[in-house]
């Protein structure tokens, strides 16, 4: 196996360079960038993990006038141009700033964050304090924004100083990069002060690139487009790239060849397939077909290490999931049997509204569907899927479905913390006293009418049911197991009520159809027998019963049996 130098979690283009780190080419986006007049402010969004900062620290080496940047990009797509190089490699000063670190808990918590990351401008920039183009006025706000001003109209107006002082410098206007500007006001609605913090971003945005005359162009990235409405009121030369957009589709993410480039040099061809499985299938722009960057370097890196290595859901361990768990617990929307299909491999139908707010997104069926897919959740489906879907196409609606599955696997987590949390919350004491008491009937529909409001996983079929009692006794007082060897084999579940002496085994079996419901949990229970998985409870329980419990669908089937009373 070839050893690649892979920089895991690298976001510095020049460092990635400089220690000879594997590079996934995209350089040419400032081709595409540049062909022709860019727009005063551009807006990029795409989900996490998809190389947003790695790009904007690129873009910074090459246009920034304080930087030599010829030796970092040669042999990259960008420097075959020379014409474009020499017009626009580190012909501008610019300004860089992330507001990934603008969190907290109340709006004095963020705004204490914004004021540091600006102070940390001084490090880079103190050098205009000793400029002679700048006047003293212009350097005594300097030095109070550089000092950790808590001036909050200062605060406001810190780009729009600094880009000005920038441009009174070196006689040139700026580039101006913003990363990540929309973090700030997904944890202030998190945390609610959305409102005020709605105010300071329209207020600083609107300083820096409304009325900013020493600005050349600016590039903002983020994850949503904010409506432009709420911060960027009045912006008239802007424009948005979203994953919707053909304009730069292929420049976020891997692209099919690139992933077959990273793997041929690593000499893990063979392992093609599961990364495709697990990390393929976003379709941005016209359909362009991308692999998530952060998982495929994460799992090619695994493999270095270990050419055994599984593929794993390294987007489950990143930050923000918690958004796929508070859709699925959503009683007041329709959308239950929707993320049922979901899951088991169709598709939805919904109108994608690119343009919204943090305050609304959770205030409509359409915003729901919209918001998964602009984070990358869910994805436009392919033709094929399309016509699996038996359905016409809507020219105003989208065919949503589930990218890979790596993704799936998080919606399936989520659910199955989910229906934790709700048999947690729910009263269970009559469905343990018909278990207790023998009661086959009402057990059989009072599982029947859990499972009716459970979302289902059909391919895990007789795990997922599996998973679905042992999740009903989770929480609630008795000592679960699951798949333990005891007797002559492994008992599905086994379930011990200490405090009264008895315990219970259930053997679960997925039928194919209803018809087959009742002989199938008459076979379960001929097996708890045959295998005698009650063996070790005998002797330690005054009462020990058995439970041959059917499924098919949403519908089960319960028969009962006392094996000892003593």
């Amino acid at each position: 196996m070839s050893a690649l130098n892979i920089l895991i979690g690298g976001e510095s283009f020049r460092e990635i360079r400089e220690r000879n780190c594997y590079y996934v080419d995209k350089t040419d986006l400032l081709e595409e960038l540049l062909a022709s007049v860019p727009p005063k402010v551009s807006l990029i969004t795409r989900p996490r993990r998809f190389g947003k900062t790695l790009t904007m620290s690129m873009l910074r080496e090459f246009f920034d006038i304080q930087k030599d940047s010829r030796g970092i990009f040669e042999g990259l797509k960008v420097a075959r141009n020379k014409e474009l190089c020499d017009e626009w490699m580190n012909k501008h000063p610019v300004l860089y700033i992330s507001l990934k670190r603008v969190e907290g808990l109340s709006f004095s918590e963020a705004l204490a964050g914004f004021r540091e990351i600006i102070s940390l401008q001084s490090l880079e920039y103190t050098y205009l304090l000793q400029s002679a183009e700048l006047s003293e006025s212009e350097k005594d706000a300097l030095r109070s924004l550089f000092s950790g001003t808590n001036d909050k109209t200062l605060l406001e107006s810190s780009l729009q100083r600094i880009s000005v002082a920038l441009q009174n410098h070196w006689k040139k206007p700026i580039v101006l990069l913003v990363d990540e500007y929309d973090v700030p006001l997904a944890c202030a609605q998190q945390n609610g002060y959305y409102h005020e913090m709605v105010s300071f971003i329209r207020n600083m945005l609107g300083a820096a690139l409304k009325t900013n005359a020493a600005l050349q162009f600016a590039i903002l990235t983020g994850c949503l487009r904010i409506a432009k409405e709420s911060i960027f009121t009045g912006l008239n030369n802007f424009a948005c790239y979203s994953i919707s957009d053909a304009e730069f589709d292929d420049k976020f993410g891997f692209t099919e060849s690139e992933v077959d480039a990273l793997l041929e040099a690593g000499n893990l061809s063979k392992r093609k397939d599961e990364l495709k499985e697990w990390y393929d299938g976003y379709r941005f722009g016209n359909g362009t077909e991308i692999y998530c960057p952060w998982d495929v370097l994460m799992h090619v890196s695994k493999l270095q290490k270990n050419a055994e290595a599984k593929p794993q859901a390294y987007w489950n361990n990143t930050s923000g999931n918690a958004i796929v768990r508070s859709f699925i617990g959503r009683t007041d929307l329709n959308i239950g049997e929707k993320f049922e299909t979901l899951i088991n491999g169709g598709c939805v139908e919904t109108k994608i509204v690119e343009s919204l707010t943090y305050d609304s997104l959770h205030s409509s069926e359409e915003n729901l569907w919209s918001l998964l897919y602009l984070t990358g959740y869910l994805t436009k489906a392919s033709e094929e899927q399309i016509e699996d879907c038996g359905r016409l196409v809507d020219e105003d609606k989208t065919f949503l479905v589930i990218p890979n599955k790596e993704v799936r696997k998080i919606f399936t987590e989520s659910i199955a913390t989910w229906f934790t949390d709700s048999m947690l919350e729910m009263d269970r004491r009559p469905l343990f006293d018909a278990f207790w008491n023998g009661d086959a009937d009402k057990l059989s529909r009072l599982v029947s009418r859990i499972l009716l409001n459970t979302i289902s996983c059909h391919d895990y079929k007789e795990d997922f049911y599996h998973a679905v009692m042992t999740g009903i006794f989770v929480g609630s007082g008795y000592a679960v197991t699951s798949n333990r060897e005891s007797g002559r084999g492994r008992a599905d579940i086994i379930v011990k009520d200490q405090r009264n002496s008895r315990s219970a085994v259930i053997e679960v079996k997925h039928a194919s159809a209803s018809a087959d419901l009742a002989p199938l949990a008459e076979a379960a229970l001929l097996q708890i027998d045959e295998k005698e998985y009650d063996a070790p409870l005998r002797d330690n329980y005054e009462t020990v019963i058995h439970w041959g419990m059917a499924f098919f669908e949403k519908r089960c089937i319960a028969k009962f049996k006392t094996a000892v009373s003593h």
